[in-house]
């Protein structure tokens, strides 16, 4: 196995941009493993992610494929008791990458090191995911399973000094590009029940997800049976420069394969721009059924474009 801080991934030339994950144009392309490490546990101690880059003239493609034997989207969906609503154990699915749109000191010999993964001896909530100083930006694509898949997009954010909340634990430096998209948590006033269900009009256009636009509100909770389960994260339609980053995915034979696209150049300063002709510094992470912060992360990485 090549360590990553050796690695390079090359995106090759292509005329046709691949359509989809199985599209045959993606043999332009030169798989290559790299160790996935971290603190976080998952199944298995250690992994491997294969990726794959192609370029045309306008957009970059990347293809990612990681063994995960379950498919989890759960994200503390509400289940019924038939008395009382309770938050199903279970989390989702994730995959993040993170780029310099302006040089992050020493982000391309040390990685998700210097922004996200702080010493084991340093306390959580002085943790921090950020840059040092305003002048370093970073442009992170994070894609999730339960809560950006069913959009078909990697939820497109960006890195800087820290002072932002999260609605998590602390203060963190990242923020969202402009346009709308995440999701909002289903739950009344009191946290102790859903607020929202499946409108009964409208037909799920993405089976097993409550899209936000697809909710009503509940006005009587007799109608639920023992049993009854109802997501508790709703994602929301996304859009503008959030929405930037293209995903198609698949979970199957105990593995996911995620297919991330996006233009060379937005037109958004909260985006990194791509030219063909420079080298680019990125790491990654890939998150088991998880919410945390910290999870099985890449070493330092270089992407490289090969010449048409």
């Amino acid at each position: 196995m090549v360590k990553a801080h050796t690695l390079v991934v090359t995106a090759n030339y292509t005329k046709d941009p691949p359509d989809g994950l199985d599209d045959s144009v993606w043999r332009k392309a030169q798989a290559v493993q790299f160790l996935i490490e971290g603190r976080e546990k998952s199944i298995g101690s250690n992994g491997t992610v294969t990726t794959r880059a192609l370029y045309t003239d306008d957009s970059l493609f990347f293809l990612f494929k990681w063994k995960d034997p379950a498919r989890s989207i759960i994200k503390q969906s509400w289940k019924f008791d038939g008395q009382r609503w309770h938050h199903l154990k279970g989390n989702e699915d994730r995959i993040a990458l993170l780029f310099e749109i302006t040089r992050i000191n020493k982000f391309a010999t040390r990685g998700c090191a210097i922004t996200c993964h702080s010493p084991a001896d340093v306390p959580r909530e002085n943790w921090k995911f950020a840059t040092k100083t305003a002048a370093e930006k970073g442009d992170l694509w994070h894609w999730k399973a339960a809560r950006s898949a069913p959009y078909n997009y990697a939820d497109d954010a960006w890195l800087t000094v820290a002072g932002n909340p999260t609605g998590s634990y602390r203060e963190t430096g990242r923020r969202k590009d402009n346009g709308a998209g995440g999701d909002v948590k289903n739950q009344t006033g009191d946290g102790g029940r859903p607020l929202f269900m499946q409108d009964p009009a409208k037909k799920p256009s993405v089976p097993g997800f409550l899209l936000l636009e697809e909710s009503v509100k509940i006005t009587d909770y007799s109608i639920f049976r023992t049993g009854d389960i109802i997501p508790f994260r709703l994602p929301v339609k996304p859009s503008g420069s959030r929405f930037d980053v293209k995903a198609i995915s698949r979970h199957a034979d105990g593995a996911w394969m995620v297919m991330l696209y996006r233009k060379l150049n937005t037109g958004h300063e909260d985006d990194v721009v791509f030219h063909p002709m420079k080298n680019y510094s990125f790491a990654l992470a890939v998150f088991d059924d998880s919410g945390s912060d910290h999870s099985k992360a890449t070493e330092p990485m270089t992407l490289k474009f090969s010449r048409k």
